[in-house]
């Protein structure tokens, strides 16, 4: 039987790969899913995730678990955003390494590359220029956690691996209205404004910065994708100290373009004008993800479809709650 504990499988990521695991499982793969609330284990607290791993002695961890936000969120809270994700790294990765766990996957950030850096972004692009200032601690956080990882297997030989996704949505977003990410943001922003007949939806910034997004179940997949592979394989495609993976589409959208899409999907026909006066943050942020590909694996939920899918999710989810919220 193989053990894994997913940690964080309550946020988006998490419960998406858990579910993935739970089909294994009935369909007759010889697994085990540990899981914890952070009631149940605190994974800032040393103490509680050591006890945990010396308990549970897990076989394969992933490592979900994030303190995650938006501009807005990012720039309010720069202290709680590098100080939690450092506490959850360091923690689970060297509680897991001390419980004798050989294999884990750890996600980050595609904000983990600078500011100002060629497009697509490559692999190779990491820690050559300075990083975008509004979301500099996590971005800071995300590299320590990819340097852990490459740092244990070099000093001890274990298995420990790294995914930096693009930007993700999906059912299980976090839609709240100051620190949610954009596209999350804009679907609650542009169904309100249809629910309540306004003529008028401001976007902040320019609407020319232009995104990638990829959906939660693809990210699921790629995730599972990229643990299963076998070690050799791993290391023949990627560097000891440069060790992790890119996961994305490929493809990107200006937020101008992605706001009309989902007014259109969520039935808003009024006016979409533009706020300068606030951040657009980097320009482009667009995953080359030619080493993934490479590998076999390829996003397979468009866009499109995805939203839709996060639409009627974000529906149901909220029909009888209050989304002044």
């Amino acid at each position: 039987m193989t053990k894994y504990y997913i940690a964080g499988h309550r946020g988006m990521v998490g419960g998406a790969i858990l579910k993935r695991l739970e089909a294994r499982k009935t369909a007759g793969e010889d697994i085990c899913i540990l899981t914890r609330t952070h009631s149940e284990l605190d994974l800032t607290d040393q103490d509680q995730v050591r006890a945990f791993m010396q308990e549970e002695q897990p076989d394969k961890v992933i490592l979900a678990a994030a303190k995650v936000g938006g501009i807005h969120a990012n720039n309010t809270y720069p202290a709680e955003f590098i100080y939690e994700n450092l506490m959850i790294e360091c923690n689970v990765i060297h509680q897991a390494y001390a419980a004798g766990v050989r294999t884990l996957l750890q996600l980050g950030s595609s904000c983990i590359y600078p500011k100002a850096v060629a497009q697509p972004m490559k692999e190779d692009a990491l820690l050559t220029g300075t990083l975008e200032p509004t979301n500099e601690p996590y971005a800071i956080a995300k590299i320590a956690g990819i340097k852990l990882c490459e740092s244990y297997n070099r000093q001890y030989g274990v298995d420990y691996r790294s995914v930096m996704p693009t930007n993700l949505y999906g059912p299980g977003d976090n839609f709240h209205p100051e620190n949610s990410h954009v596209l999350p943001a804009l679907i609650r922003r542009f169904h309100e404004a249809a629910r309540d007949g306004i003529e008028e939806v401001v976007i902040w910034g320019s609407g020319k910065p232009r995104r990638e997004f990829l959906h939660v179940d693809d990210m699921a997949e790629a995730s599972l994708f990229v643990l299963d592979l076998d070690k050799s394989t791993y290391q023949a495609n990627t560097e000891p100290m440069l060790s992790h993976i890119n996961v994305g589409c490929g493809t990107d959208i200006s937020i101008l373009e992605l706001a009309e899409m989902v007014a259109e999907i969520t039935g808003f026909e009024g006016k979409i004008t533009n706020d300068p006066s606030k951040p657009d943050g980097t320009m482009r942020k667009l995953m080359d993800v030619g080493r993934l590909s490479d590998l076999g694996w390829s996003a397979s939920i468009s866009l499109r479809r995805g939203i839709e899918q996060t639409y009627d999710w974000f529906k149901e989810e909220y029909s009888t709650k209050d989304l002044r919220k």
